[in-house]
């Protein structure tokens, strides 16, 4: 076994209400090439939130939040949303007190981030115009510059998108309040008269969340889009010419390949460089 100070342990938070999906097996492959690449014992263990309530204790040093199907406004009040901003709320005290030299790290994905904002009353989550399904380019603000989970990125960057909601109109006081930032912002689209949404928010020193998803492989995405069944959905929703589009862009090393390599871990690096710095 590794040294202690190479032993990390991975919570991840299932948010696909039991819905079969790519990107939790994303998630766990990330994991495990992270792992074997820095010679670390980097464990995890999964939670299903949403139908059974599952959520992790303050044992493990980072956590992963997913994505998930379904509308982020219609969980208000309920059990296990209730359950979920309980868990946040005990992470945010642990990382609060001062006697907790050791901080635990969150990243929330998609449906995830959503909620968070939402819980955060950071900005407005609303119902999109149109379903986002497709490669976009992500484009960076000046705070995202000298964001260490989005190092190695060009401007624009390009991503996995598939939502029908969006996180719009950024409560600009409660982001000072809390000392957040705005990190990325939709692609611009002169032709319709609608506010970019915000793609990426950095929530406080140990707590980001990015609309679309850092996990998607371009290898399982592609196969994902060319099963017959997939492919005809993808065509009859969003026409031959955007399935297309997608498999080319999959499959440009300078767009999603680029993405799945940096975001999530750079944010491992970010979170395991303070843990060792701790436990030294």
């Amino acid at each position: 076994m590794a040294p202690d100070k190479q032993t990390v342990k991975c919570a991840i938070l299932d948010m696909n209400e039991e819905q079969p999906n790519q990107g939790m097996r994303c998630i766990r492959e990330i994991l495990e090439q992270y792992g074997k690449i820095n010679n670390i014992r980097l464990t995890w263990h999964e939670y299903e939130v949403r139908v059974k309530k599952q959520v992790p204790d303050l044992s493990y040093d980072l956590y992963i939040s997913s994505g998930g199907p379904g509308s982020p406004l219609e969980s208000v009040n309920s059990e296990w949303e209730n359950v979920y901003f309980n868990w946040l709320q005990q992470v945010e005290d642990w990382n609060n007190n001062d006697a907790n030299l050791q901080k635990k790290f969150v990243f929330f994905i998609c449906h995830s981030y959503q909620l968070a904002c939402r819980h955060y009353n950071i900005a407005n989550v609303t119902k999109r115009n149109s379903t986002a399904f497709g490669v976009f380019p992500v484009h960076v603000l000046p705070d995202a510059r000298k964001e260490p989970v989005f190092a190695g990125l060009h401007d624009p960057f390009f991503s996995v998108d598939s939502r029908d909601y969006q996180v719009v109109q950024p409560n600009h006081h409660r982001f000072r309040q809390m000392g957040a930032s705005i990190l990325c912002i939709e692609k611009e689209r002169p032709h319709v008269p609608y506010e970019r949404a915000l793609m990426a928010v950095r929530f406080n020193k140990y707590m980001i969340g990015t609309q679309f998803h850092p996990e998607a492989d371009a290898t399982g995405m592609t196969m994902y889009l060319q099963r017959e069944d997939k492919k005809q959905t993808v065509i009859a929703n969003h026409g031959f010419a955007k399935w297309q589009s997608m498999i080319e862009q999959l499959n440009d090393p300078d767009k999603i390949r680029s993405t799945y390599k940096h975001v999530l871990p750079n944010f491992l690096n970010d979170a395991i460089a303070h843990i060792n710095s701790t436990r030294n």
